[in-house]
C-alpha cells in the first residue's frame, strides 16, 4: 500500500505544471508522511453540481493547476461531444489565491480544445461572468471562486449557455469526460489564443443594473458597504454611482481584496464576528443600512438598526421584503425560492395573484424556473434581474433593497416596519438554522441515517404531522439528500451542505398576529418554539 501511494503520489509529480504545487509534494514524498499523501491521493476531488471546490495543495483531493486543467478538459470534451465544437467560453475570477492561474489553464485549454475563449479583463464578482454568458451568446462560463469559503479554499463554478449553472445530468457528463483524461500531456496548453475582454463587458452589465430600479424612485438612503476582503467594492460603487445614490462609506479594513481575509475566521456575513467591522463603522456614521457581499459578491446581507443597536437581517427576511417590494411596484411573472427558505414569500406571491414555485437548494434549480421574475434563497442569495443574470447577484439586490430602504425613509419608515407589516398581513414567519460543522464527515452520514431509522414524532411539543425523505422526490421535487417535518405552525429540513463540511437543519415557524400590538408576544412564542425545536432536533439527530 506504501509502495502504491508513493508511485500515485510521483507519478503525479511528474505532470504537475505548478512549481508551487511540485515544491509540497517532493517534500512529503522525500518525509514518507503516509498520513497527509493518502488524505490527499484517497480519490479524486468530485466534479459535481457545486463544480469543483476543495482546499488548495497538491495532489487529486485538493484544488490546484493539474485539477484544473482536467476539468477544464472534461468540460471542453463535453461541449464538442454536444456539438459546441468552435463555441465561446467565457471565464471570471476571483481574487483568491491562485484564481488568475486557474482561469489561465482554464483559456488554454479551451483554446487548445478549439473552443474560443475570453477571459474578463480581472477579478470581477461572479454575477458579472453569470451576464457574459448569454451577454456575448457563449456556450459556457467559468468562474473560479471559493465564494465564501475559507481562506484556504478554492472552487470552480460551471455555466452552460443559458447562464445557468449546471445541473443534472450534465455534472455526470463532465465528470465522465474528466475521468476519462489519462495524462495532462494528453491535453494541448497554447501559450496565447484567447481573448482577454476589455471593460465593455463590465459597462454592459452596469447598465442593465439600471433595470432593476424604477424610474424616478426615491434614493436617499445612506449605506455603510463591506466587501468583505473580495471583489465586490469597485462594481458596487459604479452602480450606487449610476443609480444616483448616495455614495456608500466603505468599512476601509475590507475593502480592497485580500485572498487572506485577515479580518475575518470565514469570509462569510452570515459567520458571527464576520459584521463586526461593518457595525462599528455605522454606530460612527449612521447610516440608514449597512451593506454587505461575500468575496465575489453572488450574496447580499443587509443589517438595519434595531433599537440602539444593529442587527443583520435574516437572509428570509431579506427575500420577503424583496418580494413585497416587487408586488408594490407591480412585478408580474413567478416568484420562486428554494425549499429551505421561509413560506412567506408564497403567501405573499399568493395574495398578489402571482405564481409561485419551490424549488431544490441553489440557485441552479431557482434560475431555472420558466418565467421566472423573482427568486431567493435564505443563503443571502438574490435574483432581481433574471433576464440579465441567472443567479443570485449581489449588486442588483443591493440596489433594489437600498431603494426599497429610500422610499420607505421618505415615508419616516425603516425596513423593520414593513416586516411588522407583513407579519401582521401573513403571519409572523420566524426561521432559524442549526447548522453543525464537522472534521469527519460520517458524522453527518450517521446523523442522516438516525434521523431515518428512527424519526421523531414531535418536537417542541409539537407532534409532527408529515414526514419525508426527500431522497424519493415529490411531485414537484426531484430526489435529493433531505429531509421535510411539517409540524402544526411549523416546519424542519435537514440535509448535507452541499459546498461544505456542514449538516443543515433549516426551521421556521408560524405565529398568528391579530394586530401590531401582538407583535411582541408574538416574536416571544416564535423565538421559544425555535429554541425548542433545535433541542429535540439536536437530540433525535445525535449531534
Amino acid at each position: 500500500m506504501h509502495d502504491d501511494l508513493i508511485a500515485r503520489a510521483e507519478a503525479w509529480l511528474a505532470e504537475d505544471p505548478d512549481q508551487e504545487t511540485r515544491d509540497e509534494l517532493a517534500k512529503l514524498i522525500e518525509a514518507g508522511d503516509v498520513d497527509e499523501l493518502s488524505a490527499r491521493f484517497s480519490g479524486t476531488l468530485q466534479f459535481g453540481t457545486a463544480g469543483l471546490r476543495g482546499e488548495l495543495g497538491a495532489g487529486p483531493m485538493r484544488m490546484n493547476r493539474s485539477v484544473v486543467i482536467r476539468a477544464a478538459a472534461g468540460l471542453a470534451a463535453y461541449l464538442k461531444n454536444n456539438g459546441r465544437t468552435g463555441g465561446l467560453v467565457v471565464v471570471g475570477y476571483d481574487a483568491r489565491h491562485k484564481s488568475a492561474d486557474f482561469a489561465r489553464d482554464t483559456a488554454a485549454v479551451m483554446t487548445g480544445a478549439g473552443l474560443r475563449a475570453a477571459v474578463l479583463p480581472r477579478p470581477l464578482p461572479t454575477p458579472v461572468l453569470a451576464y457574459a454568458v448569454r451577454h456575448l451568446g457563449a456556450v459556457a462560463g467559468v468562474e473560479v471562486t471559493a465564494s465564501h469559503n475559507p481562506p484556504r479554499d478554492n472552487g470552480y463554478k460551471v455555466y452552460l449557455g443559458d447562464g445557468s449553472q449546471i445541473v443534472p445530468p450534465a455534472d455526470a457528463g463532465i465528470a465522465a469526460e474528466i475521468d476519462a483524461i489519462a495524462s495532462l500531456n494528453d491535453v494541448p496548453r497554447p501559450e496565447s489564443g484567447w481573448e482577454t475582454l476589455d471593460e465593455s463587458v463590465l459597462d454592459a452589465y452596469l447598465a442593465r443594473t439600471d433595470a432593476v430600479l424604477a424610474e424616478g424612485s426615491p434614493r436617499t438612503a445612506r449605506t455603510v458597504y463591506t466587501a468583505m476582503h473580495g471583489v465586490g467594492k469597485d462594481v458596487l460603487l459604479a452602480a450606487f454611482a449610476r443609480a444616483g445614490f448616495p455614495e456608500p462609506v466603505l468599512v476601509a479594513e475590507q475593502a480592497d481584496p485580500d485572498p487572506d481575509f485577515p479580518t475575518v475566521a470565514f469570509p462569510n456575513p452570515e459567520e458571527p464576528g464576520a459584521m463586526d467591522l461593518a457595525f462599528a463603522r455605522a454606530r460612527t456614521t449612521d447610516p440608514d443600512l449597512i451593506i454587505a457581499n461575500d468575496p465575489d459578491a453572488d450574496r447580499c446581507a443587509v443589517a438595519v438598526r434595531d433599537g440602539a443597536d444593529w442587527r443583520m437581517l435574516r437572509g428570509d427576511e431579506v427575500g420577503a421584503l424583496l418580494g413585497a417590494h416587487l408586488v408594490r411596484r407591480g412585478a408580474t411573472g413567478v416568484f420562486a425560492e428554494s425549499v429551505v427558505s421561509s413560506s412567506l414569500l408564497g403567501r405573499i406571491a399568493e395574495k398578489a395573484g402571482l405564481p409561485y414555485e419551490e424549488t431544490l437548494t441553489g440557485f441552479k434549480w431557482i434560475a431555472r424556473v420558466d418565467g421566472l421574475r423573482y427568486g431567493y434563497e435564505e443563503a443571502l442569495g438574490y435574483c432581481v434581474d433574471p433576464e440579465g443574470v441567472r443567479d443570485k447577484d449581489g449588486i442588483t439586490a443591493a440596489l433594489l433593497i437600498t431603494e426599497l430602504a429610500s422610499g420607505l425613509k421618505e415615508e419616516g419608515r425603516t425596513l423593520l416596519d414593513l416586516l411588522d407589516d407583513l407579519a401582521v398581513e401573513h403571519g409572523l414567519h420566524a426561521t432559524d438554522q442549526l447548522s453543525v460543522r464537522v472534521q469527519n464527515l460520517s458524522l453527518i452520514a450517521d446523523a442522516m441515517r438516525r434521523l431515518r431509522e428512527q424519526p421523531p414524532i414531535e418536537l417542541a411539543g409539537l407532534a409532527i404531522t408529515d414526514a419525508e425523505d426527500l431522497t424519493r422526490g415529490t411531485d414537484k421535487l426531484p430526489p435529493t439528500d433531505g429531509l421535510r417535518y411539517a409540524l402544526d405552525g411549523a416546519r424542519v429540513i435537514v440535509r448535507p451542505s452541499g459546498t461544505e463540511p456542514k449538516l443543515k437543519c433549516y426551521l421556521e415557524v408560524v405565529v398568528p398576529v391579530t394586530d401590531h400590538a401582538a407583535l411582541p408576544a408574538a416574536r416571544d412564542r416564535a423565538t421559544d418554539l425555535l429554541t425548542a425545536i433545535k433541542r429535540d432536533l439536536s437530540a433525535a439527530a445525535g449531534i
